[in-house]
């Protein structure tokens, strides 16, 4: 056979698995896999830079299949790549396989994010190519030099979220980014002409991107726009493959019905035949088709070997950039920071503190990367940004990611770079707009990416702008995350032990919670516990004399009322506990978690600007809970702290009917 017939014939044997692995398990997407079928083959036999035996090479180019439904098709050539093995692609979809209904990063070789929810994994590959620029102004090509592709659908680009992200990508003029478009025209509920109208040919090039049509299935024109997406250094590429949905099916071929469920045992038959594949076999791969594709294997491995020793060099001749390096590379729980005191007695807000902390950590810490989404004064990253500069606007060295008033997109180019490696990335905005990051924030969680988020503006105090710019359910929601760490500091100490605890996590995302009002700052003469204690979640802020007649929790801007509130109460003892992390006190052993929380203590109270149901797992049914179930005002702060009863006096009448 020709090379082409090869081709054409490795592409009919990996289409020959999808139909396979989806029967099997009875669920799945046959015809986007299939649609896309002949890029994603011409991506990995052809251009796809990668170490067959080394996953995890730093320099290797990354494929994201933003289109996770059509991970059968991933997998198919993962396992023409050697990483996945015909059993693992059997049990598709079923109980601890390594084949998940959706790619998952952590879980299968040759996976580089967890795709799935439509328009993120367009997003993550605007944040791997910008970790890869960054990386790359900060060090050496013969350190940093790869390229981002990703493999989008029709559903991904009718999310927004994905538009927000090309703005900035094509703004950012992200040369290293290409993107293939599977435009089939078809979607779940049938043709994409019942719900779009879009020219995004025209829409991509509004927002500075090189945008190429070819035809989907036409191996050549698929080369050639490669190439051409591979030369234009200064603009990302979107390549715009017009395909047929199930290409190849005997009957079914273009029909919305193959979206998302499995082809019949009949049609798969005459499909394969139709491919000149045996009809009564599954899951069939024959040899001359693996050696085919694997045909570049050996460069591929030569290539990562001359990598190590032209980077090794370049590390060797330059020690600014081999310090850049190891910093990169270094694990952040081995991170150490100096961050500032601050003095006793003096109101400040806990996002002055966040500001301040950061100012202290952004010359030591070089691959600090983030911003703000069009808050920076607020957010306090604005001496940041006058520091470090705009990305790319002021080079690509520079580090402030201005995102604009784009939180959803900012939430996942976050997880992309984290995804990438070698950058901390953080992204602030105001708390009650965490609902536009939240599914970002999500999959941030899931992958078990330790970005940082950075939420001003916690609660009703944030007065005059209303009830629509007021946080209240929104901190209890997000506990609700699992592997989310959410950190609600006290003070301007809590604050900067709550980002050391923050920058030092390897596996999960991080989410302070920052008051836009003034604190008292515990002094350490008075309070020398607070750092250890924020390390615990929890700890006794202000104790009393023997055993406690009352315990009082609260958390965040509430824990300086609830010290004031108990010195109300002159003949009952009571102790008074911080908990800036629910999360990380549950963790505690339970011998503290008893010694700061005495079960033999029964009348509590907590205290919380927001809902107040999660703090009765704390205070019990018969405790009570100062919180707030209601939309706030537009009023002074302490206007509506009075209204809402947010007062040391109103909270120490709280305590006494206690007794």
């Amino acid at each position: 056979m020709s090379n082409s017939q090869m081709d054409q014939k490795a592409v009919n044997v990996i289409k020959g698995l999808i139909m396979d692995s989806i029967r099997k398990a009875n669920s799945g997407h046959p015809g986007g896999s299939m649609s896309s079928a002949d890029f994603a083959y011409v991506l990995y036999k052809d251009f796809l830079k990668f170490d067959p035996s080394n996953t995890d090479w730093a320099d290797r180019d990354r494929f994201v299949l933003a289109a996770g439904h059509e991970s059968p098709l991933l997998y198919g050539i993962l396992h023409l790549c050697g990483f996945l093995t015909i059993e693992d692609l059997k049990q598709f979809r079923q109980l601890d396989s390594i084949t998940p209904g959706h790619p998952e990063h952590d879980m299968t070789k040759g996976v580089e994010a967890t795709s799935g929810p439509l328009g993120q994994g367009f997003c993550v590959g605007v944040g791997m190519a910008t970790a890869e620029a960054f990386l790359s102004a900060n060090t050496s090509k013969d350190v940093v030099d790869h390229y981002t592709y990703v493999l989008s659908s029709d559903g991904d680009f009718q999310e927004p979220v994905a538009l927000g992200a090309a703005t900035l990508a094509g703004l950012w003029g992200l040369g290293k980014l290409v993107v293939y478009y599977d435009s089939n025209g078809i979607q779940l509920a049938g043709p994409t002409s019942r719900c779009d109208c879009t020219d995004f040919k025209k829409v991509f090039e509004g927002m500075c991107w090189h945008v190429l049509e070819v035809d989907g299935h036409d191996h050549d024109a698929i080369r050639e726009a490669v190439k051409a997406g591979q030369a234009e250094t200064k603009k990302p590429t979107l390549i715009i493959g017009k395909t047929v949905m199930a290409k190849g099916a005997a009957t079914c071929e273009g029909s919305h019905n193959t979206h998302g469920s499995p082809l019949s045992h009949e049609e798969i038959a005459a499909t394969k035949k139709g491919f000149g594949l045996p009809e009564n076999e599954t899951f069939y791969v024959p040899e001359d088709v693996v050696e085919h594709f694997q045909a570049r294997f050996p460069d591929l491995k030569a290539q990562a070997a001359k990598w190590k020793e032209k980077s090794d060099a370049a590390l060797a001749a330059d020690e600014k950039i081999a310090a850049f390096w190891a910093q990169a590379n270094t694990p952040r729980n081995e991170i150490k920071l100096e961050l500032p005191e601050f003095e006793a007695g003096q109101s400040m807000a806990t996002r002055k503190a966040w500001g301040a902390c950061l100012d202290a950590i952004t010359d030591s810490l070089p691959t600090l990367v983030g911003g703000s989404a069009d808050l920076d004064p607020s957010n306090q990253t604005a001496n940041f940004r006058k520091k470090v500069g705009d990305f790319a606007l002021d080079g690509y060295t520079a580090r402030n990611l201005a995102f604009g008033v784009r939180e959803f997109p900012m939430s996942v180019i976050l997880n992309g770079m984290a995804l990438h490696g070698g950058v901390i990335p953080f992204g602030a905005t105001f708390l009650t707009f965490s609902d536009y990051c939240r599914n970002g924030m999500r999959m941030s969680a899931l992958q078990h990416l330790p970005v940082i988020y950075i939420y001003t503006h916690d609660s009703f105090y944030v007065g005059e702008d209303g009830p629509t710019h007021q946080p209240i359910e929104h901190v209890a929601s997000l506990r609700l995350i699992p592997n989310m760490l959410i950190l609600r500091p006290a003070d301007a100490r809590e604050t900067a032990a709550c980002l050391n605890i923050a920058m030092a996590q390897t596996n999960r995302p991080s989410s302070l919670m920052l008051t836009r009002q003034g604190l008292p700052v515990l002094g350490k003469d008075e309070y020398p516990q607070v750092e250890e204690g924020v390390k615990r979640g929890g700890y006794i802020v202000k104790d009393c004399d023997g055993t406690p007649d009352m315990i009082a929790i609260a958390a965040g801007s509430e824990v300086s009322m609830a010290i004031e509130a108990a010195s109300m109460i002159k003949d009952k003892k009571i102790r008074v506990v911080s908990m800036p992390s629910m999360e990380l006190f549950e963790e505690q052993d339970q011998a503290y978690k008893d010694s700061v929380i005495d079960p033999k203590v029964r009348t509590r109270v907590a205290a919380e600007a927001g809902r107040p149901e999660i703090w009765y797992k704390y205070v019990g049914l018969d405790g009570e809970v100062l919180g707030i179930n209601h939309f706030g005002a537009s009023a002074p702060a302490g206007q509506l702290a009075e209204r809402y009863g947010f007062t040391a006096a109103n909270f120490a009448e709280i305590m006494k009917r206690q007794f």
